[in-house]
């Protein structure tokens, strides 16, 4: 697909999407044990005009699942929207919630899988299933010239995505592809608190990546 390719309509998954059984029953229990929660399909946050596209795993029970909005109100969400933020990304405050007024300049935030998995861990099936509405996505964004994958599943999804095989861009920190006709990809332990903890992704390096993100931008 060429960066230049014209935009395609893009819809999301709808808010009863029936695609994964285990998923569509999970969202159901969450609707009666938190009823004040989202409890539906994740949409994408961000314009349609980004540059930079940012791919996550799934939306945190807690997070994304209850707000209704990538990333927001757990704790990847207070990392990756304050390295969004660093970088000149975000206008606005990060506040935790969708209606905090925060808007994104030229990026945009999604998800491998749009609905929350049990124990946040979907299994292969679903990440297939819900791949149609990221090459979907993908194909939407005229103006995408980066996708950063957080985590080997989302690196994994958008190499599938793309037609390309994963043994030839294999997942790594701070690994950057430069795709034929496409986007170019790299790729970040994903920032979840776990990671951080464990020092497996620190803060420097997790803003390393963003720098080199900034820079290709900045550069074209």
């Amino acid at each position: 697909m060429s960066a230049e390719a014209s935009a395609l309509p893009f819809e999301p998954p709808p808010d009863n999407c029936p695609l994964c059984p285990r998923l569509a029953g999970f969202r159901a229990e969450n609707r009666d044990t938190f009823p004040d929660f989202h409890n539906a399909p994740v949409v994408s946050f961000g314009p349609d005009d980004a540059r930079l596209l940012v791919v996550g795993l799934a939306p945190g029970l807690k997070g994304a699942n209850a707000t209704g909005r990538p990333f927001t109100g757990d704790y990847a969400g207070d990392l990756l929207y304050g390295t969004l933020a660093k970088f000149g990304f975000t206008r606005g405050q990060y506040g935790g919630r969708a209606d905090d007024g925060l808007a994104l300049v030229d990026a945009r935030i999604t998800n491998a899988v749009r609905c929350v998995p049990p124990e946040n861990k979907p299994v292969g099936a679903e990440i297939a299933n819900c791949r149609s509405f990221l090459v979907r996505e993908i194909e939407s964004l005229a103006k995408l010239r980066i996708i950063l994958a957080l985590g080997t599943i989302a690196h994994n999804s958008v190499l599938t995505a793309l037609g390309l095989r994963r043994a030839a861009y294999p997942f790594g920190h701070g690994a950057l592809y430069e795709l034929p006709d496409r986007p170019a990809l790299i790729a970040s332990y994903h920032c979840s608190r776990y990671n951080t903890n464990t020092g497996r992704l620190t803060v420097e390096m997790f803003e390393n990546v963003f720098a080199t993100i900034r820079g290709r931008l900045d550069q074209s």
